[in-house]
C-alpha cells in the first residue's frame, strides 16, 4: 500500500492507495470518499469481545471500517471528526504503540488493535481511564489529534512532563507515572495543570498541541446559561 497525508497544515486526510485484494481498516466513519473498485464492510476487530472492550472500556468504535480493492486498484480517502492533525507510524513488530481516546484513524491490515490495562494508579487518576487501546504488529498506522501532533524525543534518562490530556500515544516499552503538576494539591489545582505525566526515556512521545477537554469546557462556559 502506498499513500499520502493531504492538507497537512489544516485538517488533513489520508490519501491510501490500494493494489486489487489489498485492505485497509479505519475507525468507523473514517472513509471520506474511495475509489468505485473498492468496498467497504464493517467487521469487530478481535471478535466479539474485543468490539465489546474497544467501545465499554476506551470509548472507541465497536466496529472498524475495512476497505478492500476488490475490483481492481484504487484509492480511498480518510479522515477524523475533529480538526487536528494525522501522523504515520511504521512498526516493525518488536514493540507496541499505546495510543489514548479517539487517538487511533486507521491502519494497516497486518497491525493488530486490542485494549490495554492500565495499572490502578495510572488508570484512576489518567483521562485515558484504565484502559487505552495497544497497537502492535508490522506495518504503518495512523493516529490524528485534536491539534497538531508534536513528537518528543527523549534520550535515555531524560524526562519530559506532559499534562495527561494532551497525550496521544507511547510506545509500550516506556513506564510513566502521574504525579502532582506542583509540590502540594492545592499549588496544583490552582495552576490549572492539577496531574501531570512523567516520562522517561529513551523513547518517542506523542502529544497533541490542544486539549479536547478544555474547548469543551470552553464551549460550555460560552452557552448562555438557563
Amino acid at each position: 500500500m502506498e499513500y499520502k497525508i493531504l492538507y497537512q497544515d489544516a485538517f488533513p486526510v489520508v490519501q491510501c492507495d490500494l493494489r486489487q485484494g489489498e485492505s485497509i481498516k479505519a475507525e468507523s466513519d473514517a472513509m471520506v470518499a474511495m475509489s468505485a473498485t473498492l468496498d467497504v464492510t464493517g467487521n469487530m476487530e478481535g471478535g466479539l469481545l474485543g468490539g465489546l472492550a474497544r467501545r465499554m472500556f476506551t470509548g472507541e468504535s465497536f466496529f472498524f471500517q475495512r476497505l478492500t480493492a476488490a475490483r481492481g486498484p484504487g484509492y480511498a480517502l480518510l479522515g477524523h471528526p475533529i480538526p487536528g492533525g494525522i501522523i504515520d507510524v511504521a512498526l516493525d513488530g518488536s514493540y507496541g504503540l499505546m495510543v489514548q481516546k479517539g487517538g487511533f484513524l486507521a491502519a494497516e491490515e497486518s497491525v493488530q488493535v486490542d485494549t490495554a490495562l492500565q495499572n490502578l494508579a495510572q488508570g484512576f487518576f489518567s483521562k485515558e481511564g484504565f484502559f487505552v487501546l495497544n497497537v502492535r504488529g508490522r506495518g504503518t498506522v495512523f493516529l490524528s489529534s485534536y491539534g497538531a501532533i508534536h513528537a518528543i524525543n527523549l534520550a535515555a534518562g531524560e524526562e519530559i512532563v506532559v499534562d495527561n490530556g494532551h497525550l496521544v500515544a507511547w510506545p509500550d516499552y516506556m513506564n510513566y507515572k502521574i504525579e502532582k503538576a506542583s509540590n502540594g494539591w492545592i499549588s496544583s489545582v490552582m495552576s490549572g495543570e492539577c496531574l501531570v505525566c512523567r516520562f522517561r526515556g529513551p523513547g518517542p512521545v506523542l502529544i497533541q498541541t490542544r486539549n479536547p477537554e478544555s474547548f469543551a469546557g470552553w464551549v460550555r462556559g460560552m452557552m448562555p446559561s438557563s
